[in-house]
């Protein structure tokens, strides 16, 4: 399963946006929804699980809308999950509370980020840089920033002078 940049959500309940084939319980919707940090979202739907959201979720800001995208992909739990900039419309806080869950939620399955957000990043067992599509640099998050020039100058915006 992809989970992409622009979250798309369809007209319906809210549990039907978390659980579209209607196999997961409450609970595990939940606990998706936790995971994701948009437990907001059911406080702010009228209705809670039973709430109609406007077709693509136009009653809800960007932030929420990724964070119920990102909440239905966990739900579905599949065995390899991926992410592109998952966490793009939050703000830095809600983005350090999905990068400290999202690894917990995904425990024992195959999960690809594609992002330059440190904070997700410093919670990967393994970041990969690629330019061009060759791997120039691998290891943790705090081995890359260490050791090489070009990472830091993707993630943490540094000056490079990398060619």
């Amino acid at each position: 399963m992809v989970g992409d940049t622009e979250p798309f959500l369809f007209a319906g309940t809210l549990q039907e946006a978390i659980d579209p084939q209607g196999v997961c319980t409450r609970a595990q919707a939940e606990e998706a929804m936790q995971s994701a940090g948009a437990h907001d979202v059911y406080e702010a739907v009228p209705g809670g699980w039973a709430g109609i959201l406007d077709e693509r979720g136009r009653g809800l800001s960007g932030g929420q809308r990724q964070r119920l995208a990102l909440a239905r992909a966990l739900a579905s739990n599949p065995p390899v999950l991926i992410l592109v900039e998952p966490t793009s419309a939050v703000d830095a806080h809600t983005e350090a509370l999905i990068a400290s869950r999202l690894p917990a939620s995904r425990a024992g399955q195959t999960t690809v980020v594609m992002t330059t957000s440190p904070l997700l990043l410093h919670h990967a067992e393994d970041v990969v840089l690629l330019r061009d599509g060759r791997v120039v640099g691998q290891g943790s998050h705090d081995e890359l920033v260490a050791a090489s020039p070009e990472y830091r100058a993707v993630v943490l915006r540094e000056e490079s002078h990398v060619e």
